[in-house]
């Protein structure tokens, strides 16, 4: 039986589970109130870090599923600020979709499942 690893877990959710060597990170989002492009920033920061933590790094993503609030809207802005950071010649399987989030001061949830090493 392999071993499951939990990082910051709490009472609902942990922000990253591992097995097997895949780590899954829950919803990603960025500091409410700010616009998408400091959201998405926010975001992407935070993926950085919790990746590190779990002994993976953005290239070694597998798969991203971003969910924006007003994909209309934000759609190019996230996307300048996606494509700014994510690797070229290491991109991800991705999906991008719209969806009413938890709050409304949220415009951007990004999942994330990785490779780990």
């Amino acid at each position: 039986m392999s071993t499951i690893t939990r990082i910051e877990t709490g009472k609902r959710m942990s922000n990253a589970v591992i097995h097997a060597g895949i780590v899954h990170l829950a919803g990603v989002v960025g500091e409410p109130g700010g616009d998408i492009t400091a959201q998405t920033r926010d975001c992407l920061a935070e993926i950085d870090r919790l990746l590190a933590l779990a002994g993976s790094d953005k290239t070694r993503i597998l798969r991203t599923q971003i969910w924006l609030a007003d994909i209309a809207a934000d759609f190019a802005a996230m996307n300048a600020v996606w494509d700014a950071w994510v690797p070229q010649g290491q991109t991800p399987a991705r999906a991008t979709g719209e969806a009413k989030l938890a709050a409304p001061e949220y415009r951007v949830e990004i999942i994330v499942t990785a490779a780990q090493g």
